[in-house]
């Protein structure tokens, strides 16, 4: 009895772990990643930005693919009003080599990705924010010299059918950043495959 119950109270300890990274309200960090277009980004090259929609994903989640369009449509209507796309891959290569420097370049290519598509090879940048999912989105806006953390979680409520969202939960945050009101919905939990990290 004592072994089940240690097992039962390991694996909800296991369950609840959140990778350590930034909380809504925190000053987020900038960063400088190479990107599949041949150039390295960080946001402050972003000078009229109000702000930033930070989407980790890759190329081999059946998530992140459902999402290619919708995070492609997202760049496209909010980049011209401030918020553009940046696209973070932190996965392990070495664990699924779909997910390559190299097949990331074929990928946003072949999708006509309009936002840049960033390699986090070293992990760092995902652990910074506290990234655990594919697609992990992370809204942030600029707010008297800082970058400031306003959303993080899903891009909506139904992974399966853009169709069937009922709830835009980036949009609306967006939204209310451009309405000069407060996030409603802050938070909420991030839906799609674990980052691969890379083994110790």
């Amino acid at each position: 009895m004592k072994n089940i119950t240690l097992i039962a109270i390991v694996f909800f300890a296991l369950c609840s772990f959140k990778q350590p990274g930034y909380e809504v309200g925190d000053n987020v960090a900038d960063f400088s990643l190479p990107s599949t277009n041949g150039k390295t980004v960080a946001l402050a090259d972003y000078k009229d930005a109000k702000g930033f929609i930070v989407v980790f994903t890759c190329n081999h989640c059946p998530f992140a693919k459902k999402y290619e369009t919708r995070i492609n449509d997202l760049n496209k209507k909010y980049e011209k009003l401030g918020y553009p796309v940046i696209a973070i891959n932190p996965n392990d290569a070495a664990q699924y080599e779909e997910d390559n420097f190299e097949n990331m370049k074929k990928n946003a290519k072949a999708k006509k990705f309009t936002f840049p598509y960033l390699h986090d090879e070293t992990q760092a940048v995902a652990k910074a924010f506290g990234a655990t999912k594919t697609p992990d989105v992370f809204v942030v806006q600029k707010e008297n010299g800082k970058l400031v953390l306003k959303y993080t979680g899903a891009i909506d409520d139904n992974t399966d059918s853009e169709k069937g969202v009922k709830e835009k939960y980036v949009e609306k945050a967006i939204d209310a950043l451009l309405g000069g009101k407060s996030v409603e919905t802050a938070s909420t939990k991030a839906v799609g495959c674990s980052i691969k990290w890379k083994k110790a």
